[in-house]
């Protein structure tokens, strides 16, 4: 009998430890149900491809549009992401969205304008911009260096 328990212990420990993999939520969703989009759209243009992202409801992502168009020269990061320092701080907001995705649009610290292509768990804090809506071929698009971004309103 106790072989069996003791079976039973290791079996439940193991099964405690698989990795169900990145939380990855639905597309509509929003970090912890905060910040849902404002329904705004902005143009964000890479190379030949353009996308189409929308705005978040938050004070940073208002004085972001009030920037627009802004061309960045962005710089490879982490081969997850492009950044940006912007000329003017945002007000901050940050929180820790547990899954960061491809076409995630986030401001890191006060002045860093960040792009994700690719998606992966994080245990970063972040102040939510907004989202590419289809980031389909992002990753492509983006290349693996610098690249040049321009965002605008449509």
């Amino acid at each position: 009998m106790r072989r069996i328990v003791l079976f039973a212990a290791v079996v439940l420990v193991g099964l405690s430890a698989c990795d169900p993999g990145p939380r990855v939520p639905p597309a509509a969703a929003t970090e912890r149900g905060r910040n849902e989009p404002v329904g705004e759209t902005m143009k964000v243009k890479i190379g030949s491809k353009t996308y189409s992202a929308t705005l978040a409801d938050t004070p940073a992502a208002k004085k972001l549009k009030a920037m627009l168009p802004l061309t960045a020269d962005m710089s490879e990061l982490n081969a997850n992401e492009k950044f940006f320092r912007l000329p003017a701080a945002l007000p901050t907001d940050a929180a820790d969205p547990g899954t960061i995705r491809a076409g995630d649009l986030m401001l890191w610290q006060s002045d860093t304008l960040v792009l994700f292509y690719e998606t992966f768990p994080t245990t970063y804090r972040y102040t939510r911009l907004g989202r590419i809506d289809d980031p389909a071929g992002l990753a492509a698009a983006v290349g693996a260096g610098d690249v040049k971004v321009t965002f605008e309103l449509e």
